[in-house]
C-alpha cells in the first residue's frame, strides 16, 4: 500500500486540563509526546501533528470542531485523523498506529 499524502493528526485541547484529566499530561504535552512516539514508530515517513487550542482558535474547520469539543464536553485532548475522533482523554498509541498503517505507513523490519 502506498501513501498518498501525509496524515495530519490534530490534537484538540486547552492549557487548562479537563476535570477528569487532572493527572494526565496537558493537551500540548500530549501532542508533543505523540509526535515523538510516531516518529520513532514510522521513521523517515512524513506526518503532521497539529495542536489546536480549543479556547483560542477562531476560524475554519478547527474552530468548528473546537466548539464541538467544548459544547459536547468531550474529554480532551481529542485526537482527530481525517475528521474522525480517534481518542478522547488519554490516547492509545496502538489505535493511532493502526490507523496510520491503514493509510500506508510502515514500521521498518528490525
Amino acid at each position: 500500500m502506498e501513501m498518498k499524502q501525509p496524515i495530519t493528526i490534530k490534537v484538540f485541547g486547552g492549557e487548562q486540563k479537563c476535570a477528569s484529566c487532572v493527572n494526565l499530561p496537558s493537551s500540548k504535552e500530549t501532542a508533543e509526546w505523540l509526535e515523538a512516539a510516531i516518529a520513532r514508530k514510522f521513521p523517515n515517513q512524513v506526518f503532521i501533528v497539529e495542536y489546536v487550542d480549543i479556547f483560542t482558535t477562531t476560524e475554519g474547520d478547527n474552530f468548528l470542531f473546537a466548539q464541538r469539543v467544548v459544547e459536547e464536553d468531550l474529554f480532551y485532548p481529542v485526537v482527530v485523523i481525517h475528521d474522525e475522533i480517534i481518542a478522547e482523554g488519554n490516547p492509545r498509541l496502538k489505535d493511532i498506529y493502526d490507523i496510520m498503517q491503514q493509510h500506508g505507513y510502515q514500521h521498518p523490519a528490525v
